[in-house]
């Protein structure tokens, strides 16, 4: 009779090394946060719980085989996955966030305060800063600094062993922090270049009455938005670099590394 090999030990440690794995590559991006399609990132999921099942196997001293305790297990390794993915999404989208501030004080979103459908089109800068921040993270090789970092998680929080919630609520509770302080690094500088943009066109306006400043500002902030945007994209690069370091110290927090 042909046998694969595989013992229900190794079938169970890895549908729960996907249970943390999966929800892990659901969250954080490039992989996750509506970056990749869903079906894409079950996948990557299964892909990358295969390398990992065996030394996190060897990490947790074997897998029990109780039914109720699997469950548990399963539904613990899905929390763990859950904060370790949220924490990198918090940090990592903190560039998509700041395009988002962008948006709104060049006027691209304005759009969507008069009809809410044209929100996703109006997202101009947004979903640049999003594309960006993923191909950054593929093309710099970030993303196996990330990888490399979640899967010592295994090792420091082995299968079996409880989540610290004091630690996760401060570790993302730091995340938070650092997230707003580098979505202010990002789009600060722009949003001030366009408040001085909006000041000169104020005292244009008492200067030459008869220009009609709604109609000048538009063309003026987007195309100032664009070139400030085109001159801010090289300096992605570095901001990216530090978000990936920022997350796997995140995640080790998280983990009580």
């Amino acid at each position: 009779m042909f046998e694969l090999g595989v013992t229900t030990e190794q079938i169970m440690a890895f549908l729960l090394v996907f249970a943390r794995v999966g929800a892990w590559v659901w969250l954080t991006p490039p992989f996750g946060g509506g970056f990749l399609p869903p079906l894409v990132r079950i996948m990557a999921g299964l892909a990358f719980s295969i390398p990992m099942t065996p030394s996190a196997i060897a990490s947790s001293g074997g897998i029990s085989l109780d039914p109720v305790n699997l469950l548990l297990q399963f539904a613990l390794q899905v929390v763990i996955g859950v904060a370790l993915g949220l924490v990198c999404l918090t940090l990592i989208s903190a560039v998509q966030s700041a395009g988002a501030l962008i948006d709104v004080a060049s006027g691209f979103s304005l759009a969507a305060a008069y009809d809410p459908l044209q929100q996703q089109q109006s997202a101009v800068i947004s979903r640049v800063y999003q594309l960006l921040a993923g191909v950054l993270l593929l093309v710099s090789g970030a993303y196996l600094i990330l990888f490399a970092g979640f899967a010592k998680t295994f090792e420091v929080l082995p299968i079996g062993n409880g989540l610290s919630l004091d630690a996760t609520a401060s570790t993302l509770t730091s995340a938070l922090s650092v997230g707003f302080v580098a979505i202010l690094q990002i789009a600060g500088p722009i949003i001030a270049v366009l408040l001085l943009a909006d000041i000169g066109l104020g005292l244009l306006t008492r200067v030459a009455p008869t220009i009609n400043i709604f109609v000048l500002s538009f063309p003026v902030k987007i195309g100032l938005t664009l070139l400030l945007v085109g001159v801010a994209i090289p300096q992605l690069t570095p901001m990216i670099a530090g978000l990936t370091d920022s997350s796997v110290d995140a995640m080790r927090g998280i983990v009580g590394g």
